[in-house]
């Protein structure tokens, strides 16, 4: 046959999006079930022996239609397809749904930050023109995510896409408000809530981020309204006073018992509160005595329902000082007011001092702005009654956490709910699907917009939608089953839901992953995901977030752009490590570039040589020890993968299927078998062409999950019409493959573990081949020999060992070690070099081929820089150095010592040895 010609250099530019395009015409990311799907036959074909198919289900955590993918979406994207991609070959009926968020907030931010560029406000448009406007800068975001998605090589179903604001999710949406509304877990009260000041809108306590922020304690006094004293309390925000409606001490604080219904008098307005007891103070921290301000601090709003204090909102929704606190405070920021109560306190003597302070801040987790604690009229959802069922789902099996330990962050917070503040003052979202009567005051919940008020019969023109819209996450909940039809009965829902797995980060664990089981166990009675991989954050090298202020961000477009995407997609898979977040910089990923770069080079190189070759049937009675052994090696590569994809362990995964392409196959069994093609007759080339073609085919579907376009580039190249043909020639085998697979790649069978193929013996034969030409090529790199020089080696086997291969292989030793010629002795020869392995000695004969006096000057001036490493770390390891150091400093020191000690003594050895 003619020989194969791959193009010289690896250049993934050339067929990337050539191959994503040939992938969706045949609709190879269908699911099975799915007549489009080239799979469909043999899923009916499955079928047809057993009704209950395996499935394999994933909904994408759908990325927010703000903006563009970053490279913690690469992260995310790539752990789904690598294992969507691995199930789809196993057979399982297969389908990963995409689709985007809306992202409420997020989203309006954006389309707000434009208009304010224009002079111009939301409201100067009105609602109707803003939501045409923001549809618009969805459709633009949206179809960039797409673009990104599809050069990441994402197999997701595209005619199945979704968006949490279409059609069908907003039905779903209106449905479950209703549903809780009906079932006593929806209502409307006023409530002390998080509030944005710069968003206008309330946010949920885990949309609040916490951080750390310069401030201080102020010490203030209150005198008592008998003018009989004063007392001090201390606060952090000095201006919220004039909303204080007591003084809390605790009971059992003797200090104060007899203060307990006395009465003091609030600086500048003279308004009287009382001092009362709660269990809240903590006696033991400052003067024991707490200002309470119920409508701006979440403790405080406890204490004031218990005993029923009035509440007194200070703040304007954008966060300013309203008509509650006198004249000259109004309209002014916290901040401003702050500084101006201060003065006004030192002026009247009523102010002590103040502590400079770093405390925690909340702050909007979308503009960043402070948040505050504000009074309001919102909706909230009882979530108690739902987190006591998605507590009882895990604790019986029905979801499972990989890697475990999040399970303890799943309980803790589920145990500690609070009812979540669903309502939000914003426009783009879903609006709460709730009327009021302006006739008769009548409150109408319904799944369809009224025409008519149920109590007084007035038309809709006096029926009065709430302006509020819901949080985003209220749609987001309802992600894995709302996508599927439901609330109506769908062939997708019924074929794929529940879902089988959610791959995420760990950062939205408490916003979705928590609220998804949920709302699946309230609305369908199934968890909507059985395993959840919480996977880490994708970090700089210093182990910093990535972030547009630290302008370490990278876009996975230019690292495709740089590498191509396979070497994206591998380099995190080799480094998502169970538990762990990913430190990356954009040179991390030459690493997946260099071992695609292998894959095509093998394969360029294995296809090239064909030419005059005549492939032939190979059956497993025709493999040499050196093909069992490779196929012992893809048999063990196999059973590592599939064991790392069935528990999502994707490092484990990716370096077995590296250390098996690039060291087993590559460097060891393709070298080997140059030994057929230089020194075998034409049958014995037709037969090593032969089976390693069948390897390859096989590598190639093994490492497709990882690396799928250069593995579906080269598997088109492949003369694959005639291996199946002499495949069915040589009928079934248990060590070559018998599969008969014809079309892409991307659709093919995954290589099976067989126990056919394992063989412990030959293993433990060419570990012993493997490490002899390790320690060779170790001699020479040691005594800095030319790698082209042949050299003399002499081996001293003991006897009834695995070693006794060596007598039998000797031209393979001498082909990979680039050795001469190899003698067999009894004892150590004079005037050589060893190295020790498993049953054997090996030496190198330092005779004509080698100048002894040069290697002996090598070794010693070696000897004496390690002396000298020596005595420095010594000297290091007795001063100052090991007193004050860190304990991994001194022990690394300690670890570099012993290392240079190690090697005067191998190197002395050699000197005497010659």
């Amino acid at each position: 046959m003619k020989a194969i010609e791959l193009e010289k250099a690896y250049n993934p530019k050339d067929f990337e999006d050539r191959i994503y395009s040939q992938w969706l015409d045949n609709g190879c990311f269908k699911p099975a079930s799915d007549e489009a799907s080239p799979l469909h036959q043999t899923y009916l074909d499955k079928k047809a022996k057993n009704p209950n198919v395996a499935k394999y289900t994933v909904v994408i955590p759908p990325p927010n239609v703000t903006g563009v993918l970053h490279m913690g979406h690469g992260l995310n994207n790539t752990l789904q397809d690598i294992v969507v991609r691995y199930h789809r070959m196993k057979g399982d009926n297969t389908l990963w749904l995409t689709g985007t968020d809306h992202a409420g907030i997020a989203t309006q931010n954006v389309v707000e930050r434009q208009l304010k560029k224009e002079g111009k406000t939301r409201n100067d448009l009105g609602r109707e023109a803003f939501l045409e406007r923001t549809w618009k800068v969805k459709e633009e975001h949206h179809n960039i995510i797409v673009k990104q998605q599809q050069k990441l090589g994402n197999s997701t179903d595209w005619d199945r896409e979704r968006f949490t604001y279409d059609e069908g999710l907003s039905a779903a949406v209106r449905d479950v408000f209703v549903t809780l509304y009906e079932r006593g877990l929806m209502y409307r009260g006023k409530r002390l809530v998080n509030w944005c000041p710069r968003c206008g809108t309330a946010l949920a306590d885990d949309e609040v981020d916490h951080e750390d922020t310069p401030g201080a304690m102020y010490h203030l006094y209150y005198e008592y309204a008998d003018g009989s004293g004063k007392i001090e309390v201390a606060t952090t925000r000095p201006e919220t006073f004039f909303g204080d409606t007591a003084v809390a001490v605790n009971p059992t604080d003797e200090r104060y018992t007899a203060l307990v219904g006395k009465k003091l008098k609030l600086p500048i307005t003279g308004k009287e509160i009382p001092i009362i007891a709660d269990e809240y103070v903590d006696k033991e921290f400052g003067t024991g005595m707490v200002k309470i301000t119920p409508a701006h601090d979440p403790n405080d709003w406890e204490v004031g329902k218990r005993h029923n204090l009035e509440v007194v909102n200070l703040l304007t929704p954008d966060g300013r000082l309203n008509e509650n606190v006198p004249e000259k405070y109004q309209g002014l920021k916290p901040e401003a007011a702050r500084k101006l109560v201060i003065e006004d306190l030192e002026a009247a003597g009523l102010f002590k001092g103040e502590e400079k302070m770093v405390h925690s801040v909340g702050h909007c987790y979308r503009c960043k702005t402070v948040v505050e604690p504000y009074l309001s009229d919102q909706w909230f959802v009882k979530m108690k009654p739902m987190a006591d069922k998605a507590l009882a789902a895990w604790k019986k099996g029905e979801i499972k956490f990989f890697p475990q330990k999040w399970e303890n962050t799943y309980e803790q917070w589920l145990v500690n709910i609070r009812d979540w503040c669903v309502s939000r003052q914003i426009w783009w979202g879903h609006r709460i699907p709730v009327w009021y009567c302006q006739k008769c005051g009548e409150v109408i919940v319904s799944r369809t917009d009224p025409d008519k008020c149920p109590k007084c019969g007035c038309g809709a023109a006096d029926l009065k939608q709430d302006e509020d819209v819901l949080d985003t996450w209220f749609s987001s909940w309802l992600w894995p089953f709302s996508t599927f039809g439901w609330p109506e009965d769908t062939p997708d829902m019924r074929e794929f839901y529940p879902t089988t797995a959610l791959v995420t980060a760990y950062d939205i664990i408490f916003f979705w992953v928590a609220r998804m089981i949920m709302a699946g166990l309230e609305f369908t009675g199934k968890a909507p995901f059985h395993d959840i991989y919480i996977h880490g954050l994708v970090r700089d090298k210093q182990g910093r977030k990535m972030s547009k202020s630290l302008g370490n961000g990278m876009d996975p477009l230019e690292i495709i752009d740089m590498y191509g995407s396979d070497a994206l997609k591998f380099t995190l898979g080799y480094m998502a490590a169970q538990g762990q977040d990913v430190l990356v910089d954009k040179d991390s990923f030459k690493m997946g570039s260099r071992f695609c770069n292998k894959v095509w080079n093998a394969s360029r190189y294995i296809l090239g040589n064909l030419e005059g070759r005549n492939l032939i049937p190979v059956s497993d009675s025709d493999l040499t020890e050196l093909d069992r052994w490779i196929y012992s090696c893809l048999n063990r590569a196999v059973e590592t993968a599939r064991n790392a994809f069935e528990n999502y362990r994707y490092n484990d995964g990716a370096s077995a299927l590296y250390e098996y392409f690039w060291n087993d196959y590559c460097d060891w069994y393709v070298e080997a078998t140059k030994l057929s093609f230089r020194n075998g007759d034409d049958k014995e080339k037709d037969r090593a062409a032969s089976v390693l073609l069948n390897v390859l085919e096989e590598s190639l579907r093994l490492l497709h999950p990882y690396i799928p376009f250069v593995t579906e580039e080269i598997y088109s190249k492949l003369p694959l019409a005639e291996i199946i043909e002499n495949r069915k020639k040589a009928g079934e085998q248990k060590i070559v493959s018998s599969s008969l697979y014809t079309g892409l790649l991307v659709d093919a069978p995954y290589p099976e573990f067989t126990s056919a193929r394992a063989d412990s013996a030959i293993t433990a034969r060419f570990d012993v081949l493997k490490d002899l030409i390790r320690g060779i090529r170790g001699l020479r790199v040691e005594c800095g020999l030319d790698p082209a020089s042949k050299l003399h080696v002499a081996v001293k086997i003991t006897a009834g060992s695995s070693a006794e291969v060596i007598r039998e292989k000797t031209d393979m030793i001498e082909l990979l070690a680039g050795v001469r010629k190899v003698d067999f002795v009894d004892a150590a020869p004079a005037k050589s070099i060893g190295t020790v392995g498993s049953g054997f000695e090996a030496f190198l004969l330092a005779d004509e081929g080698i100048n002894t006096e040069q290697l002996k000057a090598r070794f010693e001036k070696e000897i004496a820089a390690e002396e000298a490493a020596v005595k420095k770390s010594e000297a290091k390891l007795s001063g100052n150095f090991a007193a004050h150091a860190p304990a991994e400093v001194v022990q690394a020191e300690r670890d570099k010592m012993a290392e240079s000690q190690r090697r005067i003594e191998k190197l002395s050895g050699y000197v005497k040895s010659l």
